[in-house]
């Protein structure tokens, strides 16, 4: 198994330039990453600073999620919401460009909170992110997030996920199965591995409850691990969970 460090949710002690190098000497060759900039068309020189601190580090970066908004704040994505559809749209070209310099081949398009969402322009958004991204042969993904945390995010089931993929009809747009948000949903992540995983452009972990890492919660990483072996998947898990402190990955020695 393969795993990838986020750098928007682990090693935040940390100023983000300095995150690639940690997750290098924690070791780990591959790291992931929410938008880390404040718009959707940064400075080059924060553009050359960010690949800069990857290459440096002698990481690859394996996911990278376009333009979110203030996900600090709550915004959960810009790919449904009218009054932003232009910021995401002016993301794009600078997000696949980017993703394609550092070699990285997953974009994750958040749809957006609701009220006022708009399923005809995150379908839209999504055929032209995945059209850009088919440039570079990099796949956008699809997220569900869990209601608990999200009460206006829509897409909250792996099947609202698949619906809205296969309405996209584009080939190189799949699942991002987070499997903490669908544990939290009630949903038995066994056996929509054992069902599905064909259909997963990525996976990311936390441990439920308590959005922790592996072992801190009740679900079954062990056998969770297995069943991705076995169902072929053969992309990296992302560790997309919270710890303060030592021992955040005291778990993989175990």
């Amino acid at each position: 198994m393969r795993f990838t460090v986020n750098l928007s949710i682990l090693f935040t002690d940390l100023p983000l330039l300095e995150r690639p190098a940690a997750a290098a000497k924690a070791g780990f060759d591959a790291v992931e990453m929410w938008w880390p900039f404040d718009g959707p068309d940064p400075a080059g020189a924060e553009l050359a600073s960010l690949r800069q601190a990857v290459e440096d580090a002698g990481v690859r970066l394996t996911g990278l999620n376009f333009d979110a908004g203030n996900m600090a704040a709550g915004d959960r994505g810009l790919l449904a919401r009218p009054g932003d559809s232009a910021r995401f749209q002016a993301n794009v070209d600078v997000t696949v460009r980017l993703a394609g310099e550092l070699g990285c081949g997953v974009l994750n398009a958040l749809y957006g909170n609701g009220p006022g969402t708009d399923r005809d322009l995150a379908v839209a958004n999504l055929r032209r992110a995945a059209d850009a991204a088919a440039g570079i042969g990099a796949t956008v993904v699809v997220e569900a997030l869990n209601s608990h945390e999200n009460p206006n995010y829509p897409i909250t089931s792996s099947q609202a996920a698949f619906e809205l993929i296969d309405e996209v009809g584009r080939d190189n747009v799949a699942f991002l199965a987070d499997l903490y948000h669908l544990h939290r949903m009630g949903e038995d992540v066994l056996a929509l591995i054992d069902g599905h995983a064909e259909r997963f452009g990525h996976v990311q972990i936390a441990d439920d409850p308590g959005r922790g890492r592996p072992g801190s919660g009740r679900m079954p990483y062990r056998e969770i691990f297995a069943r991705l072996e076995a169902a072929g998947y053969r992309g990296h898990v992302g560790l997309e969970y919270r710890h303060e402190g030592p021992g955040a990955f005291d778990w993989r020695r175990t």
